[in-house]
């Protein structure tokens, strides 16, 4: 298995559009165990994503979908840069579905 956990920093008063934009993406990755998108409790601007895929290739060829590339396009503008960006590899655990 591959995992990452990332951290974006949104444009000031883009985040919530930044992560609306995120969570319409994430929705059919093959190879995609989890996805879960965070804001971040003290920095307003930040987002942190949490990734686990079967493999690492998996996560390479999802860069290539079409709602992902979407994704890119229309989030970038909103983004002020990155933080934190951390290779992990996940042992077990659980994902649930959860709500918007």
């Amino acid at each position: 298995m591959y995992g990452l956990i990332g951290k974006i920093i949104a444009i000031s008063g883009c985040r919530d559009e930044l992560i609306g934009i995120l969570i319409d993406a994430t929705g059919d990755m093959p190879g995609c165990l989890s996805y879960i998108i965070a804001r971040d409790v003290v920095d307003e601007n930040a987002v942190w994503i949490t990734e686990v895929w079967d493999s690492q290739a998996s996560h390479a060829a999802s860069l290539s979908l079409p709602a992902v590339q979407q994704a890119v396009t229309l989030g970038r503008p909103l983004m002020a840069g990155f933080g934190e960006r951390i290779v992990t590899d996940p042992v077990g655990g659980y994902s649930g579905p959860l709500q918007r």
